[in-house]
């Protein structure tokens, strides 16, 4: 057996005819006997064992135990949860949140003449708002696997053959050795960092660093204008200060429907965020007491701070996939199949490092099938053709299904119903009144094609045509939002306006 990849411990149900012929192949194609370890017989062994927390490994790791499995995860960070509940969307959301509530505060008159000044926190305080969400999402989580009896071990796993892996928690004695049947990768991934800048200067970060920075910049420079570079311009910008925002495009967050892409726009520049298109980095200068940025254009900028905010990277390094014949492409992201199989058919990928849509809420989905598939041999469920984007800017965005340029370039007939958020009772109780609701439909099915909502509660609000969209056959029909009473005052509302606003225009 030495070369060999044992297909005795892996199930049955795992493998199908062609996969097994497919392994035996891979198998003796990628091990020499000098490269198989042989198992100790002490070595713990799993049913599955799943490689990070982040909303993957935890959707992997809770589907597998709930199917009666034995699971294992591992977690490089001295806490679960991953980079989503520590680096990423949780505190950066959390910030938001403190930041909107003291721009709200100094907003209006009533509240400042209470207090007889403005209110202003600096960028460490606000950012202590956060600390205690992320403590109490830490502590929910721990339990999820201590309740579902699942061994939870800290440190950097790497594979020493296609069952076996060693988890070495940075040099504190021997690593532990597991052994599983199936495993998930749902390492997750980490901000793009060009070898040519300077990531130690106390002035440059990146979207993980910038939560740890101690001092509030009075100017920033965000390179990459993608969704954290803009969420990050709004954060900065109600903070006062000043913004600039570097994009290498020509248009901010191309992806969305082109009419919310222009109102971010507009509105970010209304707020004083300096947008700069088609702009690509030459050189990066670290200061004292800042940095500067040199263009290829010739242009240069100093700020307080540079936020490099341009492309991740798959958390694949070390990990001994190579060996195994898993080749991550140039950005660490692992290829998948439409399981989620990797190139060896017991041993899935889910989340950031397989890229698109790197979503926290579609990671938790795609763990969950994976587990379904790997332990069962099929999975009837896989994510829904349109995932709703969230992004957090102020005002938020967020759409699912298709946009006008789209449904034009398929030719497809639509129509167009607005609701406008300065039209609304409850917006104009809360004084939320920048936004929009945008219905898309067929002129002749009435079928809903799209939804897109820029305002405050986008994120929410989308939630509502979303479940529409999902209807089969007739009950997708935008005479739904005509034909139902809405409380109000709600935003829900915008529902009900936005479609008659759209009904008028087939007449």
């Amino acid at each position: 057996m030495d070369g060999l990849i044992s297909l005795a411990a892996v199930p049955a149900s795992v493998l199908s005819s062609i996969e097994t012929a497919k392994l035996r192949k891979l198998s003796s194609a990628n091990f020499r006997p000098n490269q198989r370890r042989a198992r100790r017989m002490n070595d713990p062994h799993y049913d599955v064992i799943v490689i990070g927390t982040g909303p993957g490994g935890e959707g992997a790791a809770m589907k597998a135990a709930k199917e009666g499995q034995s699971v294992a995860v591992i977690e490089k960070h001295h806490l679960v949860g991953g980079g989503c509940t520590h680096w990423g969307t949780i505190p950066s959301k959390a910030l938001r949140h403190a930041i909107n509530r003291m721009l709200e505060f100094n907003t209006s008159a009533t509240f400042r003449s209470a207090l007889g000044h403005a209110l202003k926190l600096s960028y460490p305080e606000l950012l202590r708002s956060a600390e205690s969400v992320i403590a109490r999402q830490t502590a929910m989580r721990r339990d999820f696997y201590e309740r579902n009896r699942v061994t939870l071990y800290h440190g950097h796993a790497k594979f020493l053959d296609a069952h076996t892996l060693e988890v070495r928690a940075g040099n504190q004695g021997e690593p532990a050795v597991l052994a599983a049947d199936g495993f998930v990768i749902a390492s997750g991934s980490h901000p793009f960092r060009p070898r040519d800048i300077d990531f130690n200067h106390p002035r440059i970060f990146d979207s993980d660093t910038i939560l740890s920075m101690s001092t509030t910049p009075r100017s920033i420079l965000i390179y990459g204008a993608g969704v954290i570079g803009c969420e990050y311009a709004s954060i900065f910008r109600n903070m006062g200060c000043k913004v600039d925002l570097v994009d290498t495009r020509s248009q901010l967050l191309s992806f969305l429907d082109d009419e919310i892409s222009h109102a971010l726009s507009y509105h970010l520049r209304d707020q004083g965020v300096m947008i700069r298109h088609n702009e690509e980095y030459e050189s990066v200068e670290g200061l004292p007491d800042g940095m500067f940025m040199h263009f290829k254009s010739g242009k240069k900028i100093k700020a307080d701070a540079l936020l490099w905010a341009n492309g991740r990277t798959g958390n694949t390094a070390n990990m001994g996939l190579e060996e195994l014949g898993i080749t991550p492409n140039n950005r660490g992201q692992i290829k998948i199949d439409d399981n989620y199989r990797t190139a060896l058919p017991h041993i899935y990928a889910v989340g950031d490092v397989v890229g698109y849509p790197s979503l926290a809420s579609a990671a938790y989905d795609q763990g969950r099938f994976a587990a379904t598939h790997l332990v069962q041999g099929s999975c009837d469920h896989h994510l829904v053709d349109y995932i709703p984007t969230g992004i957090y800017t102020s005002p938020e965005i967020s759409s699912i299904g298709r946009t006008e340029r789209e449904l034009t370039e398929a030719r497809i007939p639509y129509e167009v119903g607005h609701a406008y958020f300065k039209s609304l009772a409850r917006a104009q109780i809360t004084g939320r009144t920048v936004g929009i609701l945008k219905l898309l439909f067929h002129r002749d099915t009435l079928e809903i094609l799209g939804i897109h909502c820029f305002g405050d509660q986008a994120a929410e609000i989308v939630h509502i045509g979303q479940a529409i969209m999902a209807q089969q056959g007739e009950a997708n029909n935008i005479q739904y939002f005509v034909n139902t009473t809405f409380n109000y005052p709600t935003m829900a509302e915008a529902y009900r306006v936005a479609a008659l606003n759209g009904l008028n225009r087939l007449a």
